[in-house]
């Protein structure tokens, strides 16, 4: 690895991955976190960002870049927009405006054509429990996110409880403090499809995908919508 003038070593540049590929993302404008050897982190464009590399040389490499608040003739708010390629010319999928119905908040999820590729719905919350979210996509039975600690059977949640302790300790591996910009405070939740846990998030920024089928692009417009 060779070293620059300033005595830092010079860092290849940070490959994009497929969007389709994705099992694991944040959002963030972190590229490149502090690790052991490398001291001060770097930035780069605002995108949907897939952990890769190890505990000295792990990056945030960007499968989808949110849109630029100063495009003219965006489909929806820049910060509810997604581009395949940093120049932002290959739209990759927008959540429109939301629709409020029977109670429930609607977030109409398209592609890059236009088409409806599914939507996300957040539920009032039942006391004492917090609102619960639920996924959409046509072919597939409804995904329901809710806290993980009420999902489930006891069994299961002690199981979760044991495995929370294990991530608890990747993730501080993995991340460090600059994972996202979105922090890590917020609540977990565990999306299932019936029996089948289909993803898991870390407040809206960092997201696990745990079956194929999920249309990433649901995943994505979920992080980038928030749970609030």
């Amino acid at each position: 690895m060779a070293f620059g003038r300033s005595g830092k070593a010079d860092e290849p540049p940070v490959e994009p991955v497929a969007w389709t590929e994705v099992w694991e993302f944040v959002v963030s404008r972190v590229e490149r976190p502090e690790t052991p050897k490398r001291k001060t982190a770097s930035l780069g464009a605002r995108a949907v960002r897939v952990p890769r590399g190890g505990k000295f040389d792990k990056v945030l490499a960007p499968c989808a870049y949110l849109a630029s608040g100063q495009l003219r003739g965006l489909p929806a708010a820049p910060e509810l927009t997604l581009f395949e390629d940093t120049t932002q010319r290959r739209l990759l999928c927008y959540v429109a405006a939301p629709r409020e119905v029977d109670g429930e908040r609607h977030h109409v999820v398209h592609d890059g054509q236009g088409q409806v590729i599914g939507t996300v719905k957040r539920i009032p919350p039942k006391c004492p429990f917090r609102h619960t979210w639920r996924i959409e996509q046509p072919g597939h039975p409804e995904i329901t996110g809710r806290n993980e600690w009420v999902s489930g059977s006891l069994k299961n949640v002690a199981g979760r409880a044991a495995e929370r302790l294990l991530h608890g300790a990747l993730d501080g591996v993995l991340a460090g403090p600059d994972l996202s910009d979105l922090g890590r405070g917020s609540r977990s939740l565990e999306w299932r499809s019936g029996e089948e846990i289909v993803m898991t998030s870390e407040g809206s920024a960092h997201v696990r995908i745990r079956k194929e089928w999920l249309d990433r692009r649901l995943a994505f417009a979920f992080a980038l919508i928030g749970d609030a």
